[in-house]
Order: C-alpha cells, then sequence, then structure tokens
C-alpha cells in the first residue's frame, strides 16, 4: 500500500482529501505545520508528499528543500492557490514532480500521483545520484548533473547494469580513440564529476556497485 504525506494547514480540506485518498487505496498520514513533516519522515519513509506552499511556521518550500538536502528523493506534487510563474519555477527548481492550482478535482489528484508515482519508479538510485534512464537525466541532490555524450554513454551503460562487470570493449565502443588507456581517462573523469566509486575488474571491465 502506498504511504502518502499530506501537508495542508485547512483543516477540512486537510480531512476530505485524507478521505478521498484513502477510499483510492492509499494509507493518508496528515500534517497542519511544517515542522510536522520533519517529525513525520523522521520515523516513517513514505512513498509520496502532497505539499501545501502557504503552511504555518516552515512554509512548503521550505520544507520540501529540507528534505532533499538530506537526500529524501520521495516524489512531490505542490497544491497551491499561487500561481505566478516564480512560484511555479522556485517548485520544480527545488525538486517537485508537479504543481496543482487549487480549487482541483480530486480526480485529477489521483491521476497525478499515479503518473508521478510510476516515473518516479523508473529511476535508478545509485549513492546520491538519482538518473532517469528513459530521459538520460542525471541528479545529484536534486540538481541536474550534466556530461558530454561519451561520458553519458559510459554511465548510462554502467548504472543500468548495477552490479554487473560491463566487459572493457563494450565502453570503448564509444570512444573515439577506442583504447585502454582512452577508457581509463573517461572513467576517471566520470567519478570525479560524479562523485561516484566505479570499480574496475582487472582484466574484464568495469562495474558501479549498488552499496
Amino acid at each position: 500500500m502506498m504511504k502518502i504525506l499530506l501537508l495542508e494547514d485547512d483543516k477540512i480540506l486537510c480531512a476530505s482529501l485524507k478521505d478521498f485518498l484513502e477510499l483510492e487505496g492509499y494509507r493518508v498520514d496528515t500534517a497542519h505545520r511544517g515542522p510536522e513533516v520533519f517529525d513525520l519522515t523522521f520515523n516513517t519513509k513514505y512513498d509520496f508528499y502532497i505539499l501545501d506552499v502557504n503552511v504555518p511556521d516552515v512554509d512548503g518550500f521550505d520544507v520540501l528543500s529540507s528534505l532533499k538536502e538530506a537526500g529524501d528523493e520521495t516524489p512531490a506534487i505542490y497544491i497551491t492557490a499561487l500561481t505566478d510563474i516564480n512560484s511555479i519555477a522556485k517548485g520544480f527548481e527545488i525538486g517537485a514532480e508537479d504543481y496543482l492550482k487549487k480549487p482541483f478535482d480530486p480526480e485529477e489528484l489521483i491521476v497525478r500521483i499515479k503518473s508521478k508515482y510510476r516515473q518516479a519508479n523508473t529511476l535508478i538510485c545509485s549513492h546520491s545520484i538519482v538518473y532517469d534512464p528513459v530521459n538520460r537525466i542525471i541528479k545529484k541532490s536534486s540538481k541536474i548533473i550534466s556530461l558530454g555524450e561519451v561520458q553519458l554513454n559510459l554511465f548510462h551503460t554502467l548504472i543500468t547494469q548495477q552490479n554487473k562487470v560491463v566487459d572493457s570493449y563494450i565502453l570503448m565502443d564509444f570512444l573515439e580513440q577506442q583504447n585502454a588507456n582512452a577508457l581509463r581517462v573517461n572513467i576517471a573523469k566520470l567519478k570525479r564529476k560524479l562523485g561516484i566509486d566505479i570499480r574496475n575488474i582487472r582484466g574484464q571491465g568495469y562495474m558501479i556497485e549498488n552499496v
């Protein structure tokens, strides 16, 4: 059962949304103030966050920002009456997956949750890296990391084969100069840029271990 944390200071709306979500089969915990989220997430791992922005003490933007800084990659949707482009941009910059303007149809919220949760479950997480293999987007601590084509191809091949040794000759196919030294140089650059360990299995190839 998917566990959802709902942050909403309007207690009537919060109760209504909780009832609706539970009828859809979700388990829902609620918070009315920003700091309550930190207490709940300390003891419970959630599958999804629904966050209002204008809530007491710590607003929804700062709540999600703090969670992301702590390495929490749980997908989140903002629900808010704010409509200015700066607020919307800030929400996405912090790391929200979606933005739903009040008032909204609860059915639309369900559709968005299912879509974003399904998308999040296709992501590959390793170390502090979150990788979207479909769109080939790399995030570290919620910030997008840009790589050149060669290193992105190397990373994609290694990360999608986590815990498996990828033959050096397969990796060399991505290089302009297809030799062991050029491969070592590119792997070293990749390790520095992403801050991850890529093991050299002597005489075989390279691998990323999921630790």
